[in-house]
């Protein structure tokens, strides 16, 4: 396995906190895809795709069903995709992926909690050279499945050679470049795979080292930004802590 995997491994914990908040996210981005291509799943690839994430979150069908309707009113706000980057306490680079509706609210609120950890938020763009864009998809593992044929098929489509397996939940991970995303989703969905999840994540290439101190302090800077219903995940290139 390659770092995307290792990464992914290492940094398993959800760090979205409350299960309330990880509902909050999943249903903003239920709300962008309906407002994309409307409420019916079988018509909506983005739809379907957050379902597949929000079941693998334990979020009730109530909740969903929810989200899709209020995304359908007429006094609903439209939600903007943004992310904010810079260098958090001790030289670490923060991501920062938000959905929100107010972007003046959204960059103040980003903006104080980088102050106040005597941060520096850049432009955009200007971290990305120590990150690695991904889009990385979970599904239910088929019975008997060849991973090495199945991912030299994939391949065409912009999927990695590298892919995780989780025994106890049955199901792939697999990832690619951001720009593939709807060719490996219309792949796996025409060859039969259940529940299939895609989500865009960042894998930093460049992971620097803290003390315990330091780490102390960073993890208090994440947890500050993840207050915020705006922000979505929060993305570092702090080593991650070894068991």
């Amino acid at each position: 396995m390659g770092r995307a995997f290792e990464y992914r491994k290492a940094t398993k914990l959800k760090r979205w906190g409350h299960m309330a908040k990880t509902f909050t996210r999943l249903g903003k981005q239920i709300a962008i895809a309906v407002k994309a291509a409307g409420p019916e799943p079988e018509n909506n690839p983005a739809l379907r795709s957050v379902i597949a994430v929000c079941k693998r979150e334990n979020m009730p069908k109530d909740n969903i069903e929810r989200a899709i309707k209020n995304a359908m009113g007429k006094d609903q706000s439209d939600y903007k995709s943004v992310t904010y980057e810079g260098y958090g306490p001790h030289g670490v680079a923060v991501f920062v992926d938000t959905l929100t509706d107010n972007t003046t609210r959204t960059v103040a609120d980003v903006r104080s909690v980088f102050n106040k950890f005597n941060g520096n938020m850049g432009t955009t763009g200007s971290l990305a050279f120590l990150f690695d864009h991904k889009c990385v998809f979970t599904f239910r593992k088929k019975a008997d499945m060849d991973m090495d044929d199945f991912i030299l098929e994939m391949i065409d489509c912009g999927v990695e050679e590298d892919w995780e397996e989780d025994e106890e939940e049955g199901t792939i991970t697999i990832y690619g470049e951001p720009t593939g995303y709807n060719a490996i989703q219309k792949k796996l969905e025409a060859d039969g795979f259940e529940d299939v999840g895609g989500e865009f994540t960042y894998i930093p290439n460049d992971l620097k080292d803290v003390t315990p101190e330091q780490r102390e302090t960073i993890n208090k800077m994440i947890e500050k930004l993840e207050e915020f219903d705006d922000v979505q995940t929060v993305y570092t290139n702090m080593k991650p802590e070894e068991d």
